[in-house]
């Protein structure tokens, strides 16, 4: 067993073994090359030695990229958007699924940890030339794409793994960009399992985004304007297809 995938855990199962095995039996099998390269280069990057499992742990978990895989092939993705990047693991996961001719709009504050681990993999893959990554709050780039109306309704996926206190901000914003049966994934929504702890039971850095996390779970369960399915994969993932 690889020490780093090991540190990089997220599954909410109540045994790491069975975790492991779902890992080792279905998931590694199927991870393309790249894709492992950067999940490695991530978890093992100087810079996030002292703060392995937390920088680390930003990442898109694998099990959860598989489903996404399969998801952004059951809607044909071609055109997508992700908030929070990260490193890109999910990035490289969406630009190795979409055609040649995809186009991925990608959003987030600090493009330093892609420049450094993710882009040169990327690269290496060929496929570049997809992603307009945008350095920016994303709140305002959302608003920026709706005031073109050519984009209502035009984007066929979306992955959210950014700042968890706007997840619901920019739920709104994807329901309008979203064509009818696009999908929109949101990452982190059973945050470590803190949504059923006492407050005084959870961690002090997760305390800030644990309310936001529960409201949206909450508000999204009641959106009829989406189909829902809330699945326990990596830290817990939330899929949202929209309806109308």
């Amino acid at each position: 067993m690889e020490q780093n995938k090991k540190k990089v855990s997220k599954g909410l199962l109540q045994s790491d073994d069975l975790y492991q095995y779902i890992l080792e039996t279905s998931v590694y099998p199927r991870e393309p090359e790249l894709l492992k390269e950067l999940r490695e280069a991530t978890a093992s990057h100087p810079e996030n030695t002292s703060l392995v499992f937390f920088r680390a742990g930003m990442a898109t978990a694998p099990d959860a990229g598989q489903l996404m895989t399969m998801l952004l092939k059951l809607v044909d993705a071609k055109k997508t958007i992700e908030v929070g990047v990260f490193t890109g693991y999910s990035l490289l996961l969406t630009a190795l699924t979409t055609p040649e001719d995809g186009k991925i709009v990608a959003i987030d504050v600090d493009r330093e940890p892609y420049d450094q681990i993710g882009f040169p993999i990327i690269k290496k893959a060929g496929v570049e030339h997809k992603i307009d990554l945008i350095e920016s709050e994303a709140v305002p780039v959302l608003d920026k794409l709706l005031e073109q109306h050519e984009n209502e309704g035009s984007f066929d996926f979306a992955f959210v793994d950014a700042d968890k206190v706007n997840y619901w901000n920019y739920h709104e914003r994807l329901m309008k960009l979203l064509k009818v049966g696009g999908i929109a994934v949101y990452d982190n929504t059973l945050w470590g399992g803190t949504v059923v702890m006492p407050v005084e039971s959870t961690p002090e850095w997760k305390k800030p985004s644990r309310q936001s996390i529960m409201e949206l779970n909450k508000l999204l369960a009641a959106d009829t304007r989406v189909q829902i399915s809330h699945a326990a994969l990596g830290d817990g993932i939330t899929v949202c297809r929209r309806l109308y």
